[in-house]
C-alpha cells in the first residue's frame, strides 16, 4: 500500500515518545512506542494508533495530532510497528482473524493490557484508528475485542476478513481492487464468528474513505457500511445525511447525533493518500473534552436549547487556545476555553471573527451562530458551567477559499481573552 500522506504537528509539551521494549506476549515481534501527555487525564482513556504499509509508530506519531490532541484532552497514546517486510499489519491470516488466535492482534492487545497495568485508565475509553493498513487492522481489531474497544476510526480501509488470504499470502488483491462484496448479514457474521459467543455491546465505527483511493478501492467503503450496520442490528439507511466540507459526504446510521453508532465520511476526489482528521475522530470518540465521557454505542443526543449566560465574564480573565487543522478546502478547530478567575461562569458565550473565505460547517460541544464573519459559540447544556480554573473543549469544521488563519481575538461573555 502506498504511503498515506499525513498532517505534520509536533506536540508543543515535553511529554516525548518512548519505546516500551517488554510489554508482554508478542507473537509477531511488533515494537511499541507510547506517548504519555504531561497532563494525563485522572482516568485516562487509551488511543491506539496504527501506521500504514511502510511506516512506522514513530513516523504516525510525528505526522498526525493525535498526540498534540493527546496533550489537551490527556489520553495515552499506544503506536504499534510492524516489522515484518512491507511493515504492513496482519490482517489476513486465520490467527489474525480470530480473538486471541496469536499474531498481531494479541500483541497489540498486550500494548493495551501493559497501560492498562500501569496507569490509572478506564477500561471502558479504550480506542484504534488508523490508516491504510493501519485502518484495516482497526477493523480487526474491533471485530476480534468487542469488549475492549469502545469505538474506532478507520480512514482507508477494508472490512473485518475482507483480506483473509490462504496459503500464507499476506495479499488479497481481490478484496484490494473492491470486488468481494457480500450482504451486510455475510460481512456481519465474519465479525461474529471472530468471537463467537459474545453478545455485549459492539464498538461505534467511523469510516472515511476516498472515492479515488486506487490502492484499496472505493467500493470496499460502502461494505465496511453494510458490516458494521449489520453488527449494530441496523438499517443501512442512513438517518442522517450532510456534507461537511464541499466534495464530502457524511452519513450517519442508527442516529444522527456526533456518536452515532456508525458514521461514514465519503471524499469525493480523494485518492489513497488521504488526509487524517484527527481532530473527527477524537471527537467521534467523545475524547475532546477535559471531563470525557463514555457515550453509549447506541444513545444519539436529544438536542438542547442554549440558556442565555447568567453571569459575567471571569473577574481574573479567560484564556482560549485555538488549534487549526487544514487540508484542501476544509479545516477543522479545536478550542480550549479557560477560566482564570476565582467564580465560576454559569452559561457562556465566546465571540471571535473568522478569517474572510471560512465558513463553519459543523461544530460539537457548542452552538455557533452565524456561520461566518464575527461567530459566537454559546455552550450545550452539559457544559454551561466554567468553574474557577477549569476548561472547556469545543471546536468545529469549517470549509476555507484558502486562508486557513485563526482569529486574531477571542472574547468570553464580553471580555477579551488572553491567547495561548
Amino acid at each position: 500500500m502506498a504511503l498515506v500522506g499525513l498532517i505534520t504537528s509536533a506536540p508543543a509539551s515535553a511529554a516525548t515518545l518512548t519505546e516500551v521494549t517488554s510489554f508482554g506476549t508478542n507473537p509477531s515481534n511488533l515494537r511499541m512506542h507510547l506517548y504519555v501527555p504531561d497532563r494525563v487525564a485522572a482516568r485516562p482513556a487509551i488511543l491506539v494508533a496504527i501506521h500504514y504499509c511502510t511506516g512506522t509508530g514513530p513516523a504516525f506519531h510525528s505526522g498526525t495530532q493525535f498526540a498534540s490532541l493527546a496533550d489537551r484532552y490527556g489520553y495515552i497514546v499506544i503506536y504499534p510497528s510492524a516489522t515484518r517486510s512491507g511493515q504492513c499489519f496482519d490482517v489476513y491470516s486465520p490467527q489474525a482473524l480470530r480473538r486471541d488466535g496469536g499474531s498481531d492482534p494479541v500483541s497489540i492487545m498486550s500494548m493495551v493490557r501493559y497501560v492498562q497495568q500501569r496507569y490509572n485508565t478506564d477500561p471502558g475509553r479504550v480506542f484504534a484508528t488508523g490508516v491504510s493498513s493501519g485502518a484495516m487492522m482497526t477493523n480487526v481489531l474491533l471485530g476480534n475485542y468487542p469488549d475492549v474497544f469502545a469505538a474506532g476510526a478507520a480512514f482507508a480501509g477494508v472490512p473485518h476478513s475482507c483480506f483473509a488470504t490462504t496459503g500464507g499470502s499476506t495479499w488479497n488483491s481481490e478484496c484490494a481492487n473492491g470486488q468481494i462484496i457480500r450482504t451486510a448479514q455475510q460481512w456481519g457474521d465474519l465479525v461474529r464468528a471472530a468471537y463467537p459467543g459474545y453478545t455485549g455491546a459492539r464498538p461505534r465505527m467511523q469510516l472515511w474513505h476516498g472515492t479515488n483511493d486506487e490502492t484499496l478501492r472505493y467500493p470496499n467503503f460502502g461494505e465496511e457500511i453494510k458490516q458494521w450496520t449489520n453488527v449494530h442490528g441496523l438499517s443501512q439507511t442512513p438517518t442522517f445525511t450532510d456534507t461537511p466540507q464541499s466534495g464530502y459526504t457524511r452519513t450517519r446510521y442508527g442516529g444522527s447525533g456526533p456518536t452515532a453508532p456508525v458514521e461514514a465520511i465519503s471524499m469525493q476526489g480523494v485518492p489513497h493518500n488521504l488526509p487524517v482528521n484527527a481532530a473527527e475522530a477524537i471527537r467521534f470518540f467523545g475524547l475532546d473534552s477535559t471531563t470525557p465521557t463514555n457515550p453509549s454505542p447506541t444513545t444519539t443526543p436529544s438536542p438542547t436549547t442554549t440558556p442565555p449566560p447568567t453571569t459575567g465574564p471571569p473577574a481574573s480573565g479567560c484564556v482560549v487556545s485555538y488549534t487549526v487543522t487544514a487540508w484542501n478546502s476544509g479545516l477543522t478547530a479545536a478550542i480550549t476555553i479557560t477560566n482564570r478567575g476565582s467564580a465560576a461562569v454559569s452559561g457562556w458565550s465566546l465571540g471571535f471573527t473568522l478569517p474572510a473565505g471560512q465558513a463553519i460547517t459543523s461544530g460539537w460541544n457548542a452552538s455557533y451562530s452565524p456561520a461566518s464573519g464575527a461567530v459566537t459559540a454559546r455552550n450545550s447544556a452539559h457544559n454551561g458551567t466554567l468553574n474557577p480554573n477549569s476548561s472547556v473543549g469545543i471546536g468545529f469544521q469549517a470549509s476555507h477559499t484558502g486562508d486557513t488563519g485563526r482569529p486574531a481575538s477571542f472574547t468570553l461573555n464580553g471580555a477579551t481573552c488572553a491567547m495561548a
